[in-house]
């Protein structure tokens, strides 16, 4: 199936499965420009205040805050992203060394402790959608530096993007998908061509946070498939997959092991937050 190519400025689509083809929504009527600028601004001119320390101000995230949380940077293992000491020469931890993982890279924002991880935890629970954006532009910010400080090493990007799929239960329950939601607007600042329909969930897993590190493995095992329509673009692809929290990494091994599987280049994990060892 061929795939249109995007105009620049707008969303970058991809194709869906035959069953999203059934009922095609009417297009929307086209805004004027000035209504468009009109629109653009209104977020700007509401009142809003810090997600983190609740100060007045136009953005989701404060000028302090964004300084005090998501500009220091130490040194990651660039496969699974987990801190690693200052000095050295290997690129890759112990644990990937041992046990070589299925996806390639991993591009975190930061790590999952307080106060970032009550961004997660505002838009994952709370349903807080404003911060998806937000997440996609550190993730973006990440992304575009070294994972290594003060090394001109730089990870290659991927070439198309897809979002960690949720359940049909989980999705029903929660009524959106937080790693999609982070990677709609993820894929226009890096001007990434989003695949929403290129993974499938097709077993209803339990929550991989509230198992024993032993059972999560087995839990999430053969739990996603690449649908037919999709297995064209997968081949020989560089893909990201987004997600807003990597703990163990097992769920993201398990897609990074089915793309392979249906013929995927290389896999690059961009997670907002990193759960630390221990």
């Amino acid at each position: 199936m061929d795939v249109k190519p995007h105009k620049p400025g707008s969303a970058p689509t991809a194709p869906k499965t035959a069953a999203a083809y059934k009922r095609v929504p009417p297009a929307k009527p086209q805004k004027s420009g000035w209504v468009k600028r009109v629109l653009a601004r209104i977020p700007q001119l509401l009142p809003s205040s810090c997600a983190l320390c609740g100060d007045a101000g136009r953005d989701t995230l404060c000028t302090p805050c964004r300084q005090r949380f998501f500009t220091r940077q130490h040194r990651r293992c660039i496969q699974c992203a987990l801190p690693m000491p200052a000095v050295g020469k290997e690129l890759r931890c112990g644990a990937c060394l041992k046990n070589k993982p299925a996806f390639d890279a991993t591009i975190v924002a930061t790590d999952y402790f307080a106060p970032s991880d009550q961004l997660v935890l505002a838009l994952k629970f709370s349903g807080d959608l404003r911060l998806a954006p937000l997440l996609a532009e550190l993730i973006r910010n990440a992304a575009l530096r070294s994972p290594l400080p003060g090394s001109d090493i730089q990870l290659p990007l991927p070439t198309m993007l897809a979002a960690v799929p949720l359940g049909r239960a989980r999705l029903q329950e929660r009524g959106f998908n937080q790693a999609l939601e982070i990677a709609k607007p993820l894929s226009r600042l890096l001007d990434i061509q989003l695949h929403p329909y290129l993974l499938e969930r097709v077993k209803e897993t339990q929550a991989q946070s509230g198992l024993p590190l032993v059972a999560r493995g087995r839990n999430i095992r053969k739990a996603f498939v690449v649908p037919y329509d999709a297995m064209d673009h997968v081949r020989g692809r560089h893909v990201g997959i987004v997600d807003d929290v990597m703990t163990t990494g097992e769920t993201l091994n398990e897609l990074a092991a089915t793309l392979k599987r249906f013929g995927a280049k290389r896999v690059t994990n961009l997670v907002f937050a990193r759960t630390p060892p221990g």
